[in-house]
């Protein structure tokens, strides 16, 4: 092999490695990400799906050969567990559909509001609420909705009611605090969508005659479907999925899934039964996720693979 030929070849070599190291760039910057997502989503959640299988021995947290399907079948034979499912995916449902009434007025100002001065103060109103960590803010809802609380206490001396109204320790308890807590994910979600709607669709709509309000049920809602879509599903998961707003909004009185697996795990030692639950909990939220994709390529014209 002569001088010329090896130094073609190796100039042959450098360009491919260049080609791959150039073309595969992205990956790189995606592997931190990919690892972080293996190691600490993957692995628990097979870890748990694994050990849900298991016979449940409390204090056990280790894997067994022995495979079993007990746990789930005492889940489904009681009606204290499934019924709780069914309140977790309703409670769920509700909240995301009271945050969408409350949170897409709220994001149609902000995303309509050109005023650089009034957009940053309400986008900061909507800030704000996240910045406290939840405890706190649940706390300041208990002063607030209590038996001796700010609004009571007030409706009390006015001669409005008699009696303090039970607004704390129930289901309205715990679904006004889902809400407070969901708000804001609903609102962040849509003023990009609402902000990204150009305003020359509206306009050529009022141009053929629609008043406002036909121009924005056939224009602007249809247009920010994604926004809501997406919202709803962020509420809904960070609702079924929610421990302490039931656990100090409701009393331990509201019964949902994620308090059962506190109870299971932290209580009784029942970690196989909790995993149990954890993966029927986990399964309930995929299956938003897959109705969610269904109906998102559905309304946006798209076709299903």
């Amino acid at each position: 092999m002569t001088a010329a030929t090896y130094r073609v070849g190796i100039g042959e070599w450098g360009n491919s490695l260049r080609v791959f190291l150039g073309g595969d760039r992205l990956m790189w910057l995606v592997l931190p990400a990919f690892a972080f997502f293996l190691i600490f989503f993957v692995f628990p959640v097979l870890s748990m799906l694994a050990l849900s299988f298991n016979k449940a021995v409390p204090g056990v947290i280790n894997f067994q050969p022995d495979l079993t399907l007990a746990n789930f079948e005492r889940f489904f034979n009681r009606a204290i567990y499934y019924e709780a499912a069914i309140r977790s995916i309703g409670l769920a449902t509700l909240v995301a559909a009271i945050t969408l009434v409350i949170g897409y007025p709220l994001a149609y100002l902000i995303a309509k509001t050109e005023h650089p001065g009034r957009n940053t103060f309400l986008m900061i109103l909507v800030l704000t609420a996240m910045q406290l960590d939840i405890v706190i803010r649940l706390y300041g809802m208990m002063v607030l909705m209590g038996d001796k609380g700010l609004v009571n206490a007030a409706l009390l001396r006015w001669g409005v009611i008699e009696k303090p109204l039970p607004l704390m320790y129930n289901f309205f308890g715990v679904v006004v605090g889902l809400v407070q807590f969901g708000l804001p994910f609903m609102v962040l979600s849509l003023i990009g969508i609402v902000r990204g709607i150009h305003p020359s669709l509206e306009e050529a709509a009022r141009s053929l005659g629609a008043n406002r309000w036909t121009t924005f049920w056939r224009i602007t809602f249809p247009l920010s479907m994604p926004g809501i879509l997406a919202g709803s599903l962020l509420v809904f998961a960070i609702s079924m999925s929610s421990y302490v707003i039931p656990a100090l909004m409701g009393g331990w009185k509201v019964m949902v899934l994620p308090i059962h697996i506190f109870q299971q795990n932290s209580e009784l030692g029942n970690w196989q039964f909790g995993a149990s639950i954890s993966v029927i909990l986990f399964l309930s939220s995929m299956l938003a996720v897959l109705v969610y994709q269904r109906y998102a390529i559905k309304t946006a014209g798209g076709v299903r693979a």
